[in-house]
């Protein structure tokens, strides 16, 4: 039973930080890619970021820049550090394993998310 459990979300000022974490078990972690997703009120669930088995990175163009996806293989484990933070960044965020090493896109498995506030 794959699961995967997010942590550090929170309420942050608008150009602070926040780091987010994804805790997997139940699968050997190093060989899915993972993607981190958001949902705001009343829209629908996007893409923020994905990272493959091996490290290769794609974003969103909302957020180029201002996060950066990685994962350390040894602790299971998948990050997203989110700085600049603006208003539209408030969300629940997912993680979510991928079917493949490469494809992160279409999602096996999803966490419960975390809310992610920024407001003055």
């Amino acid at each position: 039973q794959v699961q995967l459990v997010e942590s550090g979300g929170g309420l942050v000022q608008p150009g602070g930080s926040l780091r987010l974490s994804c805790a997997a078990s139940g699968s050997i972690f190093s060989l899915y890619a993972m993607g981190w997703y958001r949902q705001a009120p009343g829209k629908q669930r996007d893409v923020v970021a994905g990272i493959t088995s091996n490290g290769g990175t794609n974003y969103a163009d909302s957020v180029k820049g201002r996060f950066t996806i990685s994962r350390d293989n040894a602790k299971n484990t998948m990050y997203l550090q989110m700085n600049s933070l603006k208003p539209e960044d408030t969300a629940v965020y997912y993680c979510s394993q991928g079917k493949n090493m490469f494809n992160w896109r279409d999602p096996a498995y999803w966490g419960q998310g975390t809310q992610v506030t920024v407001s003055s």
